[in-house]
């Protein structure tokens, strides 16, 4: 099924947030610090007050009130330090003042006559160099970050790496990478009555609310956001970041509407991004392949990037299993944030890479490797999985790819000046649910409404409500009426209120709409029995079905019905139950990759891509196969070309926009072969589905990687692979 929401948004027709414009509205600029330490001495705003249109200016010294502080898991992963708190400088590009006129040009030009005086220091920039000085993350509870799995209690993975008869040490290492979404963070707010409205481009509408109130100082139910369209988040738009609270609290000051949207470079800077992170592997192995000991240290700049636990112990059986994990806090950079498939996507890429290279040293072919330590069960827990055909996945694509052709020997296929080779790579993304509270109404004039504080920020949840109601109200699709990226809809509680975040609202919202259709149903069956007006009044078998009801001999649509009762809705709210915990549960893929690249220039160019996906049932192929091809190209975007680059001297991220910051367009890419196995995961959820949203994108670095090895023999271990690297 095409996307519903797909003519509204390359028409035009779907309002984003800054796309809104309310009546004596004023807009923000945000003015970012030039150094990267250190503390603002002084302002000089005298220019900038007396510029055309200007109406308020805040700086530390003047700011907008707060009362208190993100909480949560966004006191983990967002920036827990309130916008403007001081005149303290942590890292190049914090907000230091924002400036508001009654137009966009006017509060830009008013910004830049804003004159700033610094004490500067030398900032702490180099993750390289404090990787010397890491230390272990702090207990965050109902995160398992850093954990290590000692089963049995008495490993010792040191005398287990040098029992085994093959051992081999690798580090990787991969730069931080910026989330680059096409829209930008943006916030419209406006209060009225006490209670406020903000359209703001949100992953998690409820939570977005939460976040907002403990900061602002008022109740939850006195927050209202509004996000039906979303422009991509990655995971960057998961949280609350200061452009959003500084717009509420202006707008608040004000009493006048304020919009704030985010520059292009002061994304890089003010809303988060991936960390990079260093990741030691030393694997020990009997000569057939079979794993023994597995060592995994990590060492990141922030908790949500955590590749060693959340990676690790998903993919290989081995006996000996330890995994550590080091932080490095204290660097004058911007804050880190989760971003798509957290830990997975790094993690995979040193696992995988590191497999293969083991693969080379038995002179074994990397899938039979894979198979020799194929994870029938947890490891720690011994947990059996609720559906896992990944042995199928392999199969499938070894053979769609012509897997039997690659050349065993590295640099032992070329194609004129271009040196060919192939790789492959495994995913493996837990997979999960919560529960949530869907809202199923009938309509007078013969539509169903389907709502969920959920959010689409381009996973198609639009349509997936649309076709899971049509299924379950037996109505055609085009009847459906969704609701969404609304925090005054329907959601269970603290155990859902992040939404689209962690490749779960599929398997979280399907299961609700369910059991609220069903509960509708028997609503609109006892108001057909019972209602003034009604054709099948005082009739005991009335039954539903496809949009039609019966009883006593007759009968009628509930379009009609409504409209002969004169009444505006017939609906109900169903919860989905909780996850059953006597299984594990993932999604899994195969990947299978193509490289050339050329002897003269170490240009490499992707040249064929299959994936053969292990996620469930499909609830709409179309849809999903999008899923997947963006999130495998987002994962060849940190192979290929994707690195934040930052100036040891200054703090600076030197390539903060759309030029320098490269990112796969068009001629980058290919056509993707993507399959799906297609098996329902009941275990997981009565809609069979599993999540797939950040699948394709863990383990797609490793296959690109490994396909280069393959294809030239020299082995890259640091992200992206690029030409110098291939020259050196």
């Amino acid at each position: 099924m095409d996307r519903i929401d797909a003519r509204a948004k390359v028409t035009g027709a779907a309002r984003y947030s800054a796309d809104h414009k309310l009546p004596g509205m004023v807009h923000g600029h945000l003015v970012t610090s030039t150094i990267a330490r250190g503390r603002v001495v002084s302002m000089d705003l005298d220019a900038a007050r007396a510029a055309g249109g200007v109406v308020e200016i805040y700086t530390p010294d003047h700011r907008p009130a707060f009362q208190g502080a993100l909480t949560g898991l966004a006191a983990v992963f967002a920036e827990t330090r309130p916008p403007l708190a001081d005149r303290e400088v942590h890292y190049h590009g914090q907000i230091v003042a924002l400036v508001l006129a009654e137009t966009v040009e006017q509060a830009r030009d008013a910004a830049a006559l804003i004159r700033v005086t610094y004490e500067a220091q030398p900032p702490n920039s180099s993750f390289e160099d404090a990787k010397e000085h890491a230390v272990s993350p702090p207990s965050v509870p109902g995160l398992p970050l850093g954990v290590p799995i000692k089963e049995p209690e008495n490993v010792d993975i040191k005398a287990a790496l040098a029992a085994s008869e093959v051992t081999i040490e690798r580090t990787y290492e991969i730069p931080p990478r910026h989330h680059s979404m096409m829209e930008p963070h943006a916030a419209v707010a406006v209060w009225q009555d006490g209670r406020l409205t903000i359209y703001s481009g949100t992953q998690g509408p409820a939570a977005h609310a939460m976040e907002l109130s403990g900061v602002l100082g008022v109740e939850q139910a006195d927050v209202h956001v509004i996000s039906p369209y979303v422009g991509g988040g990655f995971g960057g738009k998961a949280f609350t970041w200061a452009p959003a609270m500084l717009a509420a609290a202006a707008a608040r000051e004000l009493g006048r509407p304020v919009k704030v949207v985010t520059g292009r470079e002061q994304l890089f800077t003010v809303t988060g991004h991936r960390a990079a992170s260093s990741q030691t592997f030393a694997l020990g192995a009997r000569r057939d392949g079979r794993l023994n000991a597995i060592e995994h240290a990590t060492i990141s700049q922030s908790l949500g990037e955590d590749p060693g636990y959340r990676t690790t112990p998903k993919y290989y059986a081995a006996p000996n299993v330890h995994i550590s994990m080091k932080i490095t806090p204290g660097l004058d950079l911007p804050t880190a944030t989760i971003m798509r498939a957290p830990g997975d996507e790094s993690g995979s890429f040193a696992l995988e890479c590191v497999m293969d290279e083991l693969a080379e040293e038995l002179g074994m072919d990397p899938i039979e490797l894979r198979m020799r330590n194929y994870l029938e069960s947890t490891l720690k827990g011994k947990l059996p999985y609720s559906s896992k055909h990944l042995d199928e996945c392999y199969r499938v694509g070894a053979e769609r790819f012509g897997w039997s052709r690659r050349g065993e020997r590295p640099g032992a296929v070329t194609d004129g000046e271009w040196q060919v080779g192939m790789g492959m790579a495994t995913a493996v993304l837990d997979a999960g649910r919560a529960p949530t509270t869907v809202r199923v109404a009938f309509r007078p004039n013969g539509t169903a409404t389907v709502g969920n504080a959920t959010s689409d920020a381009g996973t198609g949840m639009w349509t997936v409500m649309a076709m899971t109601g049509a299924r379950a109200l037996g109505l055609p699709a085009d009847r459906i009426r969704p609701a969404l990226g609304d925090s005054a809809l329907p959601f269970a509680g603290s155990s859902d209120i992040y939404g689209a975040v962690g490749s779960a609202a599929t398997a979280t919202v399907t299961p609700a709409i369910l059991t609220a259709a069903r509960e509708a149903i028997a609503k609109l069956a006892e108001h057909a029995a019972t209602a003034e007006g009604s054709p099948l009044r005082g009739a005991d078998d009335v039954r539903y079905a496809e949009g039609r009801l019966t009883g006593g001999g007759k009968a009628v649509t509930f379009g009609e019905l409504l409209t002969l009762t004169g009444t505006a809705e017939v609906g109900a709210q169903g919860t989905s139950a909780d996850l059953d915990t006597t299984h594990a549960y993932a999604s899994y893929a195969a990947h299978f990759c193509e490289v050339r690249v050329n002897r003269w220039t170490g240009e490499p160019l992707l040249s064929r891509f299959t994936t053969v996906v292990d996620a469930g049932a499909i609830l709409n192929a179309k849809t999903a196969r999008g899923q997947i091809t963006g999130g495998v190209l987002f994962g060849l975007a940190a192979a290929m070309c994707e690195e934040g680059r930052v100036e040891g001297a200054t703090g600076r991220i030197s390539n903060a926009n759309l030029a320098d910051y490269l990112l796969p367009v068009n001629a980058d890419t290919v056509e993707f072969d993507v399959h799906f196995l297609d098996h329902p995961d009941t275990r997981l959820s009565p809609t069979g589905a599993r999540g797939i949203g950040e699948l394709g994108t863990v383990g797609a670095a490793a296959a690109f990687a490994n396909a280069v090895h393959n294809a030239t023999g020299r082995r890259v271990r640091t992200l992206p692979i690029t030409p110098d690297k291939l020259l050196a």
